[in-house]
């Protein structure tokens, strides 16, 4: 959900940067820059991130270029690189409003809430206007309040969050059902996470307060695992089933910051969080798959239905991924994606063909 949200704030910029000219006198660095805005709007993070780079060689003091050399690190999720740009942006311009906004952003994302929070109080100060910058703030606010008086289940792999001792037995159900997914998911991918998991136990409401997340989700990863207790703890199956989701996404976190499409990530997720994919093929049957190209950006912008036939679409192309080249072979195409290496070149080395070969069909 935050690509998602990042994707359309990047685009928002880009549109005002872009349109406000450049200022540079070095005719390379102009060339270089408005190379690197381009690439912003049309999601070519990869390319972006080497227009800003070589606009910076020439012009290493202006503000917008470390700008959009952030964003552009911030859509690959190297988030490391993505606050040292934004940072530099500040130092060089304290008034870069944009830029404050999206270092908060990143803060939020590496789960530096408190920073995050200190962040967007300034940028209220400096734009008191912006109902949307005060909102986050104000939800920021309530989550940090609500896990300031959360409980704690703790074992070597997970930290359980809840609310209160009522939730205590369901924050243990909770961490058996991931301890059996970290077992099951682990010995069949050939890796396990190198740290520990943070899980956080919301009542539904508290979960589309904190995430945002669309209806239909029945939780969400953003490296913590959050999930609604109501509804999907009431039921094991679906308790195991939800959790077995989610942790897989951290493992393709641990795996990769960057450069995974959404339906390889959600295809992996889907297709591991339980023993069948007759639900998928179910869905598939009665409807069109959606070309994978169409399922690299995030799936937060779909209803309910077509969301369905997206996981379901992901979920088939993964499992067959699985089948024939198994579990280790996806692993090593994660890792090669977040060294940086092209989508393609890396799917067809370590799957023996191409993606169009996965693509689902009726």
């Amino acid at each position: 959900m935050f690509r998602d949200a990042l994707c359309v704030a990047v685009m928002a910029i880009v549109s005002t940067v872009a349109a406000e000219g450049s200022a540079q006198i070095d005719p390379r660095a102009a060339f270089a820059e408005q190379a690197g805005w381009d690439a912003l709007a049309a999601g070519r993070a990869h390319q972006a991130a080497v227009a800003f780079r070589d606009a910076l060689g020439a012009d290493p003091k202006n503000a917008r270029l470390h700008l959009g050399a952030g964003l552009a690190a911030a859509l690959e999720r190297r988030d490391a690189d993505a606050r040292g740009e934004f940072e530099t942006a500040l130092a060089l311009d304290p008034k870069l409003v944009r830029a404050r906004a999206e270092l908060g952003q990143i803060l939020y994302r590496t789960g530096d809430v408190t920073a995050a929070i200190r962040t967007y109080e300034i940028l209220v100060d400096e734009a008191p206007d912006n109902a949307a910058v005060r909102a986050t703030l104000e939800r920021w606010r309530r989550e940090t309040e609500l896990h300031d008086r959360m409980r704690q289940t703790i074992d070597t792999h997970f930290t359980v969050s809840f609310e209160g001792p009522a939730e205590a037995a369901l924050a243990t159900e909770a961490l058996a059902s991931l301890d059996r997914a970290y077992w099951r998911i682990g010995q069949l991918l050939g890796t396990f996470p190198e740290r520990p998991i943070a899980v956080v136990l919301y009542t539904a409401e508290q979960f589309r307060d904190i995430t945002r997340s669309p209806s239909w989700a029945a939780g969400a990863y953003d490296g913590t695992i959050r999930v609604p207790m109501r509804g999907a703890l009431e039921n094991q199956a679906e308790l195991d089933r939800v959790l077995a989701h989610e942790f897989t996404h951290a493992v393709v976190r641990d795996l990769s910051r960057r450069g995974v499409p959404t339906w390889l990530n959600e295809g992996l997720a889907s297709a591991l969080e339980g023993d069948s994919l007759s639900w998928a093929e179910t869905v598939a049957a009665k409807a069109d798959p959606i070309p994978l190209r169409a399922l690299a950006s995030g799936f937060g912008r779909f209803n309910g239905a077509q969301a369905q036939v997206a996981y379901a679409t992901s979920a088939l192309t993964v499992g067959r991924m699985l089948a024939e080249a198994g579990g280790p072979a996806i692993v090593n195409l994660l890792r090669d994606l977040g060294e940086g290496q092209d989508f393609d070149t890396a799917f067809l080395h370590r799957m023996q063909r191409s993606v169009a070969d996965f693509q689902p069909v009726r």
